[in-house]
């Protein structure tokens, strides 16, 4: 190309990009990870032992140790300018994004502007990479007044004015289009102007998919007119561009990487809800989108744009290898398939089998709630089909176009008479059916599935599950031909004895087993229908076994409740972890709530019981504290009784025969008033003692 100066041999580059593990700048680092340098150059051969890749290292937010599935090869976190200054130094390729990331615009201006300071000292010629939005030219004046429908291109860029959020956004632009102009040999940079980005598990149109798979909502909302148009780019195909720019270095500073789309905001989310959701859309005023959670103020910017764009400098001198070149819509199903893959949302299909009343529906009602699947029963699926018949029949007004009200009476009819006909059941036929056409609903395409209790047997299997497509593709397999999207990943078969499961009918409560087969009768016969079909040559566990699913048995033995609990647990040990985005946050509160009023619950009877056991313990030890006090004042008296009876002839001993002599010594004590009086009565009682008898 004339205008481009052509590498003269590949050989790894190092490429520096901020914030790696966010989702534009981890989506493009892994894709220029597995590029060879000058891959991109139409005329390069590159031999395959010479291959090398392009060595990515970035800024990361948060660090993790968890490096197996890392594309980079140095991660970066929390670096201080200086630093990263001279991280940026040992780099060629500098590519700063913000596109997304508006709290990067800072660190963009100052590591142009660093990286220009030391341009001197460069070991040699460094490419800086502006990944940037169309935000700014979200209020450009049309090209031709008379004509909006004359696209921009990269040649209308001084023209471009910016959304008022995204002034700052244009500035970072101009200044790094300003330092690329001093020393182009040794410093050059490029602004690219992406489109909104997709794909590769979703970003900023990640809510129209969410809500789409999660299939809570019967129309997905629209925000605004939607007739906006929408300038978009897969973020793969943002990383070829980038790519390029490395690989062809333009002279051409200034690039548009948008798709050739020109979608608008309606056709974006009417195709989501059509691949992934209800088929319906809803326009609802544009102010709702700032009641939802998941949009900034900038999203809700970026999906408001109105612009028409053309990349002519990417068709006409790049050589991209395309992923979404005609935009979102024309590729809805591989933009969808990476959806589910890049988020692990996969549906859990599983089939319960088992004898009547064995509890298959206790235990499939329990894993549906834990893996948030569809509980699909016969019966459930066949009255579902005939009251959505008898409401299309009955509507007055046929607005939407997708029922056809004369199909749907003759349906109705049809099924009405075959069950009036077999008196009560369908024909096989017409459950295979409604039962295809619910297996393959949006809601168990995505989320999945229990099927409760059938099919019955080889044949019913054969039927319900055929796939027309795989009968064609292999011709020479042994394996019946079956529908991948519709058929159980795990089958599960219960079973328990016939004794077990006849005490379990008849220990049920009468408003249960009232209109059910579980009547004596009935139930016998149904019981030893499924014992001899399961005793012929080919039984349904046959089926699932010549398909390499096979079935794994789970007996019922014991008390109920702990037999569903440990046959539920077996069956989540089995299927694994579920694969999808777990409870929603409201669910979370509620679920925290609940725990929240569970504790509070328990703290208070714990106190109750606490404050209980103290006042019986108090009350204890009143009544203890008050008997011991009677027997102490009893012990006391009893005491004193004792001693008096005790004292009374020593009191009469001394009155009669001491006391007479003491009396007779104390008055001689007062009459002779002797010098030591103690000395004179022990003397004197001493003389007198043979008067005591």
């Amino acid at each position: 190309m004339a205008d481009e100066e052509k590498a003269t041999s590949p050989r790894t580059k190092k490429i520096f990009i901020n914030l790696i593990d966010s989702y534009s700048s981890e989506c493009i680092g892994k894709c220029l990870c597995t590029c060879i340098p000058g891959a991109s150059l139409e005329e390069a051969e590159v031999e395959e032992e010479n291959e090398v890749t392009f060595q990515i290292v970035g800024t990361v937010e948060t660090r993790t140790d968890k490096r197996g599935s890392r594309f980079s090869s140095e991660e970066y976190c929390e670096l201080g300018r200086e630093e990263l200054l001279q991280r940026l130094m040992e780099c060629d390729v500098i590519v700063y994004n913000i596109s997304e990331m508006s709290e990067q615009l800072d660190e963009a201006s100052w590591a142009i502007s660093a990286l220009h300071s030391e341009i001197n000292h460069f070991g040699g010629p460094k490419i800086f990479i502006l990944i940037s939005t169309v935000m700014t030219w979200a209020l450009t004046k049309p090209i031709d007044p008379d004509d909006l429908d004359v696209p921009f291109t990269e040649e209308d860029y001084r023209r471009r004015r910016p959304h008022p959020n995204f002034k700052e956004h244009i500035s970072v632009e101009r200044l790094v289009l300003k330092m690329g102009k001093t020393k182009k040999s040794r410093l050059s940079t490029y602004v690219v102007a992406a489109g909104l980005q997709y794909g590769m598990g979703e970003n900023i149109f990640h809510y129209f998919f969410r809500t789409s798979w999660l299939g809570e909502v019967s129309n997905i909302p629209v925000f605004g007119p939607g007739s906006n148009v929408i300038p978009t780019i897969h973020v793969s195909d943002l990383a070829g561009v980038i790519q390029n720019i490395i690989d062809h270095k333009p002279k051409t500073h200034y690039l548009m990487a948008v798709d050739d789309s020109n979608n608008t905001f309606e056709d974006i989310v009417k195709a989501v809800s059509n691949a992934l959701g209800p088929g319906k859309i809803e326009k609802v005023p544009k102010e709702e989108a700032f009641l939802i959670k998941d949009f900034t103020q900038g999203d809700i910017d970026s999906l408001s744009i109105n612009l028409r764009t053309e990349a002519v400098f990417l068709k006409n001198r790049f050589n991209i290898q395309w992923v979404c070149e005609l935009g979102m819509v024309a590729s809805i199903d591989h933009v969808v398939k990476e959806y589910r893959q890049n988020r692990q949302l996969l549906p859990v299909r599983i089939c319960i089998l088992g004898p009547p009343a064995v509890g298959k529906t206790t235990v499939a009602t329990k894993i549906c709630k834990h893996y948030k699947v569809h509980h699909v029963t016969v019966k459930d699926v066949i009255a579902e089909k005939i009251a959505q018949l008898e409401e299309v029949v009955q509507m007055d007004n046929q607005e939407d176009e997708s029922f056809d009200t004369l199909a749907a009476q003759e349906l109705l009819e049809s099924l009405k008479d075959n069950m009036n006909q077999n008196g009560g059941p369908l024909d096989d036929q017409l459950v295979f059916q409604i039962l295809r056409e619910k297996l393959n609903s949006k809601p168990c395409r995505n989320q999945g599935f229990v099927l409760d209790g059938y099919p019955k047997t080889y044949d019913q299997a054969k039927e319900l599950f055929y796939g027309e497509e795989e009968a064609e593709d292999d011709t020479r397999s042994k394996m019946p031909p079956f529908n991948q999207n519709i058929i159980p990943d795990y089958v599960f078969s219960l079973d328990a004895t016939d004794e077990f499961l006849k005490v379990r009918v008849q220990n049920l409560p009468e408003c249960v087993v009232e209109g059910t087969h579980y009547a004596q009768d009935q139930f016998l016969r149904h019981l030893a229908e499924f014992r001899d079909l399961n005793s012929q040559d080919e039984t349904v566990l046959d089926y699932f076994d010549e398909l390499e699913i096979h079935p794994e048995h789970i007996e019922i033995t014991g008390d109920e409740d702990s037999e569903f609990l440990a046959a539920t647990e077996k069956i989540i040990k089995a299927v694994g972890k579920a694969k999808n985005y777990g409870p929603s946050a409201e669910e979370r509160e509620e679920e925290e709530r609940k725990n929240a009023e569970e504790r509070a619950k328990l703290l208070a009877a714990e106190m109750e019981e606490r404050e209980r056991k103290e006042a019986e313990k108090a009350a204890r030890q009143a009544v203890q504290l008050e008997e011991w006090s009677k027997n102490l004042r009893e012990v006391k008296r009893e005491e004193q009784e004792f001693l008096e009876a005790r004292s009374v002839p020593l009191r009469n001993y001394l009155m009669k025969n001491v006391m007479p002599t003491v009396t007779h010594a104390l008055i001689e004590c007062c009459k002779i008033k002797p010098d030591d009086p103690v000395d004179f009565l022990a003397e004197y009682l001493l003389r007198n003692s043979a008067l005591v008898d």
